[in-house]
Parts: structure tokens; sequence; C-alpha cells
């Protein structure tokens, strides 16, 4: 066990139990936005051989994905905005407090077009009944029905669920800098380019939480149970708005404060 200090609270965790919520990147991974699936391939030229079952000395691969499309991804303000702002250059705690809840969508009416038509929604009143009076730096919102398709769903086409943006806003007004979720977008699949729940989240343009991210596509299995952890999220340094990313919790017990 170790004692860890975040500002005035003292947590008392166990880094011999990790729960690592990242979906491994494969060809059989998840995916979304009419992607391919991603492929990793030995490189073949005249004097390369970048396999060793082909008779390279070494294997040498080539991997082709989106960072949107395939697998657990962290994303920043970056995903939306006309500015930079790239996820290489952002700076995040170790550790922040974080709180895992499981939620299970509703379903709601909308219209399109003429036609008036049912979407399985996270909304406002169920992120504030999730939360209470609790004020995490981080949420971790694991949706219903849940199991291990969900690291080889192919989610293209299916009008997956998604969050209400006004909840997304009262999130933003708790000061939850960090969302984590287990589907491939906090928006509607299809909403003519609105981006409302991201734009909600993030503030932006005219109060641009920079420091803040969405993390899509995670898995949390049903054995990690609800309630606070401490999250470590880390991620490929590519200079883009979003990357391969690796969530791990750690349960913790609040010590003091």
């Amino acid at each position: 066990m170790t004692d860890i200090t975040i500002g005035s609270h003292v947590y008392r965790i166990d880094l011999n139990q990790p729960h690592a919520l990242g979906i491994e990147l494969h060809a059989q991974g998840p995916r979304a936005w009419y992607v391919d699936p991603m492929r990793i391939a030995p490189v073949l030229m005249p004097y390369v051989i970048g396999s060793v079952k082909l008779g390279g000395n070494v294997n040498f691969n080539e991997v082709h994905f989106n960072p949107h499309g395939h697998g657990t991804h962290t994303e920043t303000v970056g995903h939306i905005a006309a500015e930079d702002f790239p996820i290489s250059a952002l700076k995040i705690p170790f550790f922040m407090s974080t709180l895992l809840v499981t939620i299970e969508p509703q379903m709601v009416d909308i219209k399109k077009g003429w036609n008036e038509i049912g979407d399985r929604c996270i909304t406002l009143a169920q992120l504030q009944d999730a939360l209470l009076s609790r004020r995490p730096e981080a949420l971790v919102i694991r949706t219903l029905p849940n199991g291990p398709t969900k690291c080889s769903q192919n989610y293209s086409g299916t009008n997956f669920c998604y969050f209400e943006p006004e909840g997304l806003a009262w999130l933003a007004a708790q000061g939850v800098a960090h969302l984590l979720v287990d589907l491939p977008s906090v928006d509607r699949e299809e909403d003519g380019g609105l981006l409302l729940a991201h734009r909600a989240f993030w503030q932006y343009p005219h109060a641009t939480r920079a420091q803040s991210t969405i993390t899509e596509l995670i898995y949390a299995p049903d054995h990690v149970a609800d309630g606070w952890y401490l999250l470590h999220l880390s991620w490929a340094q590519f200079r883009n708005d979003a990357a391969p990313s690796q969530p791990v919790l750690f349960a913790a017990a609040l010590l003091a404060e």
C-alpha cells in the first residue's frame, strides 16, 4: 500500500492492483467512423524484409490506423478547434481523483427530418444523480449493457448512444476536467457536424478548457466496481489532437483531508 497526497487529500492505494481500461489495438479491435480495420504489416522492399518469418533479420512493421477511429484514445479540444492543441503538449497530474459510475442510457425521442426517432442518451439528470455532491477531477462512465463485445465492436452506422450537451456543460461547471467513456464519441454519430457535447465540455470557443480531455472507447469490465479511484492517464506522444491512450485505475481510500 502507498499513501499519495493530492492537494489537501491523502489517499491509500495499492499499486500492485491496477485496472487498465485501454483496449488493445489490433485488426479485430473496435472501430468507428467507417474506417477500415487497422493494419499491421511488415515492410517489404528490395533490400528490406521486415519479417523474421519471411527471412528477415528483425520484425519491422508499419502500422496503419486512425487515432479517433481505432481503439482507446484521448483527445484535446484540438479535435474541434481551428487552433492547434496537440496532445503532446498537454500537462496533467500523474494521479487524479476519479469516480467510476455505471449508467444505463435512456431512450429519448428526437426529430430527424419529418420523422421522430428514438435515441439512447445519457441525460443531464442521470449525470446529476450519479455524481450527487461528489466532484472528481476525472469521471469514468461505463454504459449498460456492458460486455467484452465492446472490445471488438464496429460502431459505424449504429447510431450509438451519446450525451445530452447540457449534461457535459454541467460536468464542466462542476470542475470535471477529464471524461472517459466506453463510446466512440460523446456526440451523436450523425449530428450535422454540430458536436455540441464536445463543445459544451470544452466550453469552446468562449472559455476554452485547454487542459481538459475526453477519452473514448475504453472498456471497464464488470469486476471493476463503481466508486473512487486514482487515475493515471498516459498516451503516445503524437503531435496531433488525439493519440492512443491507456487509462489505469487504482482503488483509493481517502485517509485525510
